[in-house]
């Protein structure tokens, strides 16, 4: 399974510290029935078996409503969840490494700030860039600001999808208009808020405006 670009539109990475309880596995299936397009498992502090069984659950809903899903940072979980692919970060498994290990036909997604980076990450086999923060973010508080310019930049020096990234909400999203890029990935934005389908339908509203499949 490969992107298709227009699955990246609304791009969803989990949080359950925002959830104030709620299963994930009740969040994320309202989130991808209200229209989300595209999903990010990020857990950081789990043992690989409770990881390993919430990715199993977590596919069975991607599939259901037939959305891509990819595992943060863990190729191991990624291949053995049978997730639609991986995406990591400069500080974890280089890109090209983990193309290796994926194979071909797995999502590659890679995080990136600089142009140089980007170039980098499409040539190890990316098949789609993260950049950010573009605003500052409460669940990355240690994340470096990307300016408008280079996120420009990068959309137009590389030839494969670019998803902004880092606080990122209904307000604040249509200052990216003009950038190139094909979505917006989004945390607090949507399970933070005690409405999960209204913030997704808005946010879907407001990044549809901002997107341009032109550029």
């Amino acid at each position: 399974m490969k992107v298709d670009k227009s699955s990246l539109l609304l791009y969803a990475v989990t949080d359950r510290t925002w959830l104030k309880g709620r299963p994930l596995t009740e969040a994320v299936e309202e989130a991808l029935q209200a229209g989300v397009t595209f999903l990010q498992l990020r857990e950081k502090d789990l043992n690989y078996h409770s990881f390993f069984k919430l990715a199993k659950e977590i596919k069975t809903i991607s599939d259901r409503y037939n959305i891509p899903l990819v595992i943060n940072d863990n190729v191991e979980i990624a291949m053995a969840s049978e997730a639609d692919g991986v995406h990591v970060g400069q500080k974890d498994m280089e890109a090209k490494e983990v193309r290796r290990i994926i194979g071909p036909d797995k999502i590659l997604g890679v995080s990136v700030q600089t142009v140089e980076q980007a170039v980098e990450a499409e040539q190890n086999g990316a098949d789609y860039l993260g950049v950010g923060a573009v605003f500052s973010t409460s669940t990355k508080l240690d994340a470096d600001l990307v300016s408008y310019v280079t996120l420009q930049e990068i959309c137009n020096t590389v030839s494969i999808p670019v998803v902004a990234i880092g606080g990122i909400n209904e307000d604040n999203a249509v200052q990216l208009t003009g950038t190139g890029i094909a979505g917006i990935a989004v945390v607090s934005a949507i399970f933070a808020q005690d409405d999960i389908t209204a913030a997704v339908k808005k946010l879907r509203q407001v990044v549809s405006r901002v997107v341009s499949y032109e550029s």
